[in-house]
């Protein structure tokens, strides 16, 4: 939330109350595919599914030397949702920490799908997250990815008519899966030591972006 030094008593029980509101109210879901990658060229990364084709200079940068990639949608729910408009009108303070709040557990519910790809790939190397909107690569290629996930029918994550998730707490996110080690800017957060303790993750970012 940005607070600076210690919260006071009122905040900390303002924040106990909305964890407590948050943990009820939502229901946590993820799904994920794997696809390999037939072939790059100037109009995008193809791979073994028709209708995704992933374009721009990042995702192709961030996917380099990959075999393959897992495509991963999370949510938390319409229930978080309903949560957080039902705040907004009755005290914002609480909606802040709340929608806070429930930004960390969204990253909480992809480092666990996150465990899952990596089980599924061990000895394998993996990248960060990449999701549709970083740098170039197109925020439009939510549609389509969410098709190739089936997430409506599997964790109930659709677009809304301006081209945003809903449950707005929901992710969908590009992890690239490679036969050989990965440089830091594009190494997966599950690998690394310094995951408990990040300064990165604790405001939802990651050291990759420091690298870019």
């Amino acid at each position: 939330m940005g607070i600076n030094g210690e919260p006071d008593s009122r905040i900390i029980a303002a924040a106990d109350e909305c964890e407590q509101l948050l943990l009820k109210a939502a229901s946590p879901k993820f799904n994920w595919i794997f696809a390999d990658i037939s072939w790059v060229s100037p109009e995008g990364i193809s791979l073994n599914m028709r209708r995704l084709v992933l374009r721009g200079n990042d995702i192709a940068e961030h996917l380099q030397g990959c075999f393959g990639a897992a495509f991963l949608c999370a949510t938390l729910g319409e229930g978080a949702d309903r949560l957080l408009r039902k705040l907004q009108n009755e005290d914002m303070a609480k909606a802040v920490i709340a929608d806070s709040m429930a930004s960390a557990a969204i990253e909480q519910v992809c480092d666990e799908a996150e465990e899952k790809i990596r089980e599924r790939f061990r000895g394998k190397f993996m990248t960060w997250r990449f999701s549709p909107g970083y740098g170039d690569f197109p925020l439009e290629t939510q549609g389509d990815f969410l098709a190739a996930v089936n997430a409506s029918r599997t964790v109930g994550v659709n677009l809304t008519d301006g081209g945003l998730l809903t449950p707005t707490k929901s992710v969908t996110a590009v992890i690239g899966i490679s036969d050989k080690p990965i440089n830091a800017a594009r190494k997966g957060c599950g690998s690394c030591l310094m995951k408990k303790r990040c300064n990165f993750r604790k405001t939802g970012g990651h050291c990759g972006e420091k690298f870019k």
